[in-house]
């Protein structure tokens, strides 16, 4: 079997499905060609940084396993994995500097290639590593070998210089995007034949392998001279007729086109031992599998084998185990296009007596509370799923007139049953809340949907959030990568069905039976993931607790906040902005002043010169590259050295409130709402947190008089006010809790100033007499510390030396002795099982927690002591959203309008704030019974700025 991946698109997520189909001719015998060395660096560079029990590195390992599946679920009667062998090979000795500046390989990958043939020995598939060649010459020698003997060729691979050995009988398969190469795909891709990719190679050159090419070459340049020329000697004969900087550039390279065509071009003639025919795959070597699986704590794979199952399994590590699927057997798919009453009420009949119902809807764009509703999809079982277009137009309407809005003018639309009446019989099944529903990333459904009057109900599943709380850090939680985690599907992009670039077209425009392809995959995907993801949620009833009780009640919670919006004052922002302009125009002379002549703030190789070149300044840190750095961390570095880097840092804080909010904002309000609707992501942030985007308010900054007045702009309608209720030092009061120190629990409880309480404690003075300099200092340790800050790193915040920090830091944990023993408590915890949770039950992977590098192991430390505080306090807040939400339910003087970390905002009638106010308090404050209490902190103003 082959693997063709068939791809389609919605706007909010892509999903796809993988469908196998025979190959044309099923007589043929079969040999798969595995390019290992590229299954190995994409699995490695793909997957985070994975260890087993013993912190031996195993991400690459997994994803090689993983990508095995197919080759050996298609059960060819020939397979080779082939792999580069250890030392420099003849391309070497042609040209030394091949491959000269490339990075030596990390140890993390080195120490798991000996593994990897291993497991790829015990799975009973030949290993070929011949020395003084590349893997891609093994490859092009049994291709040409297996040709010739009329066996059908698929080489498994992602490298493009493969391309070359394409023909009839040869394709390529991508292993990351399941999509098929052959003669008219490599066309399409490089704009030449596959007897051309040799050609077309040496004259772009390689960088990745240091072979020279013709500069300033690119693929387009390649392929238009190719066209024009046919062959390299073709071009090189018209190298004096080619006009230009790139007619220079080519003539110049002409005596080094030689080399970079002997570099490119791939042996097919290298000795092997045995013919193609005897590379037979053979049976695994159980007992040698269950070893190295359970040295690679391969659960799955473990399971597998002792179910006598005889596939490989897919790895799963205990750092991560976000147990993906075997490639499992196609699944039969009957997709059904709704475009007549009859087959519409078929599908009615089906929805109503489903168990569980997926919908998803196909839109105009990203903005749920602007794109326009194309069809929705609906599915009822595995691989059962209908399509019904609503607004579809005549595929040549030109795509910049629908997106103004305006009225087709090509042909007539294709034949689809009237909105409103879908609409209509629809609204019942949507808005029964006992019919169960299932959507992926349902809140844009739900806001889409409200805007055409449904009111979706019974939303009991989103498979996006099963992924999110099964495992937060294990993959993104689009339908492309949970198909490809969960399902064993790739899937190709959203351009392959609507193009992109200056050609993309609107879904809206796509012909139904493409559309209905999609559309139907879409549902149909979803309740696959449901069905292999639910399960696991089941097995561990703390994390289907949050699921059930925090993430699926929030769903319709937020779609509200989202749909409501807040009112800006856009004549504030223009004022803020032309003020903002003339502080910047200012700085930026200031900086001239200082450097002496006129320069580009915005430029970092200009700002490097004047600040490292011309004015001396020592470079505190360096880019990847070694240049020293211009960023924000290294400017504040070097602050107290200079003026200019100061005036620097204030340019660039001016100029993004200028460019993100004071300019920005405006252009965002709704016109058919006149308000601001912001998107807020569950499926983001791994310890819980919500995010926001277009615009996102949790980043608007508070620290400077200017990113205050920013909230000024957020403003209450005429006879209401803005209310903020912000929880007050939370994640001080969890750790509090978690911990169970007495100092901390007895100065939450008797309503100390916990910060002065430290203060008196680290700077041996008395409570009254604390300064605001040494509160300041306290609350910076306070939060440091439960951030696993370092003494070097609160050294530097306080601007203090090293010791002094530390001894800042001993006396604190003198004080507050539980707080260290919980934080060596927790670290021990996460070296353990991989993972931390929340007070809730919420977990956190950690897959650096065991990595030999010593920098990504402290990290994931650090975030081993943060995430219990961070994650519930997510959690809390969640919580708190959920009961304040259920007390506004049918009320009219009150609305949520936005979540900003520990803070809730409301807009308020003027005669209920104190009853409002009362019931917030309440509910915010009941949201988790803790050891010490929670308080709220309530500011009521006009405006946002006021509220606090």
């Amino acid at each position: 079997m082959v693997l063709q991946a068939r791809a389609e698109h919605s706007y909010k997520c892509a999903s796809f499905v993988t469908v196998v189909r025979p190959c044309e001719n099923a007589a043929m015998s079969k040999l798969i060609l595995i390019d290992g060395s590229s299954y190995l660096y994409r699995a490695f560079h793909a997957l985070p940084p994975l260890t087993n029990a013993q912190g031996e590195p195993t991400g690459a390992l997994f994803g090689v396993v993983n990508m095995l599946r197919s080759a050996l679920a298609a059960r060819p009667e020939y397979l080779v994995f082939v792999s580069d062998a250890s030392g420099p090979t003849f391309r070497h000795q042609q040209y030394p500097q091949y491959k000269a500046q490339r990075p030596p390989m990390p140890d993390d990958l080195r120490a798991q290639i000996q593994p990897m043939l291993d497991i790829v020995a015990a799975l009973g598939v030949p290993i070929l590593r011949i020395a003084g060649v590349e893997a891609d010459d093994v490859i092009g020698t049994l291709a040409l070998q297996a040709h010739a003997h009329d066996i059908e060729v698929i080489i498994s691979t992602g490298d493009k210089d493969l391309a070359q050995l394409v023909r009839p009988g040869i394709s390529l398969v991508n292993t990351m995007t399941q999509t098929t190469m052959d003669d008219a795909a490599v066309m399409a891709k490089f704009g030449v034949r596959p007897d051309q990719i040799i050609d077309f190679l040496s004259l772009t050159g390689d960088t990745s392998d240091n072979i020279p090419g013709v500069p300033k070459c690119g693929p387009k340049t390649a392929a238009k001279w190719l066209a024009e020329y046919q062959s390299l000697d073709g071009v090189i004969a018209h190298a004096g007729d080619i006009k230009g900087k790139i007619g220079e550039s080519l003539r110049e390279a002409l005596p080094g086109l030689a080399l970079s065509r002997q570099l490119v071009t791939i042996k097919t003639d290298v000795p092997l031992d045995g013919v193609v025919t005897s590379f037979v795959l053979g049976q695994p070597d159980r007992d040698r599998l269950h070893a190295l699986y359970t040295r690679y704590d391969f659960k799955q794979g473990l399971r597998e084998l002792d179910g006598d199952v005889a596939m490989p399994a897919a790895a799963e590590t205990a750092s991560a185990p976000a147990s993906p699927s075997p490639a499992s057997a196609p699944v039969k798919v009957q997709y059904s296009l709704v475009t007549r009453p009859e087959t519409l009420q078929t599908w009615l009949d089906k929805a109503r007596t489903a168990s569980l119902l997926a919908i998803d809807t196909e839109t105009t764009g990203l903005d749920s509370m602007q794109a326009e509703l194309v069809g929705i999809s609906l599915a009822v079982a595995p691989g059962e799923a209908c399509y019904i277009p609503l607004a579809h137009v005549d595929p040549q309407t030109p795509a910049d007139g629908l997106q103004l809005g305006l009225e087709p003018e090509a042909g007539r639309p294709p034949e689809q049953l009237p909105m409103q009446e879908v609409l209509d019989q629809l609204r019942p099944l949507l808005e029964n809340p006992e019919l169960a529903k299932l959507g992926q990333h349902a809140k844009y459904d739900m806001n889409i949907l409200s805007r055409y009057g449904i009111r979706l109900q019974g939303l009991r599943h989103d498979s996006m959030l099963e992924s999110y709380i099964w495992n937060a850090t294990a993959t993104r939680h689009d339908m492309d990568s949970l198909a490809r985690l969960y399902l064993g599907h790739d899937t190709v992009k959203f351009e392959d069905v609507v193009g992109k670039g200056a050609k993309q077209k609107l879904f809206s425009q796509i012909d139904l039976d493409t559309a209905s392809r999609y559309a139907s995959e879409d549902a149909d995907i979803t309740l696959r993931l449901h069905q292999a993801l639910w399960p696991k949620l089941e097995s561990e009833p703390a994390l289907r607790k949050v699921y059930d009780e925090i993430e699926m009640p929030l769903v319709p919670v937020l779609a509200g906040i989202e749909q409501q919006g807040v009112l800006i004052d856009v004549e504030e922002l223009r004022r803020q902005s032309s003020e903002l302009g003339k502080r910047i125009l200012e700085l930026q002379a200031k900086a001239h002043a200082e450097a002496g002549h006129a320069f580009n703030l915005d430029s970092p190789k200009q700002l490097q010169a004047v600040l490292f070149d011309e004015l001396g300044l020592d470079a505190k840190l360096k880019t990847p590259k070694g240049q020293p750095s211009t960023n924000e961390e290294a400017l504040e570095a070097i602050a107290d050295s200079h003026p200019l880097p100061r005036l620097i840092l204030d340019y660039r804080g001016l100029a993004k409130l200028r460019s993100t909010y004071t300019e920005k904002l405006p252009q965002m309000v709704n016109p058919h709402t006149g308000r601001v609707h912001t998107s807020y992501h569950q499926g983001a942030v791994a310890t819980g947190r919500l995010s926001s985007s277009d615009p996102n308010l949790q980043n608007i900054p508070v620290r400077t008089r200017e990113g205050r007045r920013i909230r000024k702009a957020f403003i209450a309608p005429d006879g209401w006010r803005i209310m903020a209720a912000d929880y007050s030092q939370i994640e001080l009061r969890i750790m509090a809790h978690l911990s169970a120190d007495p100092g901390l629990l007895a100065a939450f409880k008797a309503g100390e100033d916990v910060h002065r309480a430290t203060a008196a404690e680290v700077f041996g003075v008395p409570v009254e007499a604390v300064s605001s300099d040494q509160r300041r200092a306290a609350k910076a340790i306070n939060f440091g510390l439960m951030y696993g800050m370092s003494a070097f790193g609160l050294a530097r915040q306080l601007g203090v030396g090293q010791r002094e920090a530390a001894d800042y830091m001993s006396a604190y944990f003198a004080r507050y002795p539980a707080v260290r023993d919980f934080m060596d408590r927790t670290r021990q915890d996460a070296q353990r099982d991989g993972y931390v949770q929340t007070l809730f039950g919420r977990r956190l992977y950690l897959p650096n927690i065991k990595a030999r590098q010593q920098g990504l192991r402290a990290g994931a430390e650090r975030a081993a002591v943060n995430a219990p505080m961070q994650g519930t306090a997510a959690d809390i807040i969640k919580r708190a959203m959920i009961k304040v939400a259920a007390w506004l339910q049918g009320r009219d003087d009150a609305r949520m309008i936005m979540q900003v970390h520990d803070e809730l905002v409301f807009e308020v009638r003027a005669d209920a704030i104190e009853a409002v106010q009362a019931a917030v308090v309440e509910a915010m404050s009941q949201a988790a019974q803790l050891e010490v209490p929670l308080v709220v902190d309530v500011g009521i103003g006009a405006n946002w700025d006021e509220a606090h």
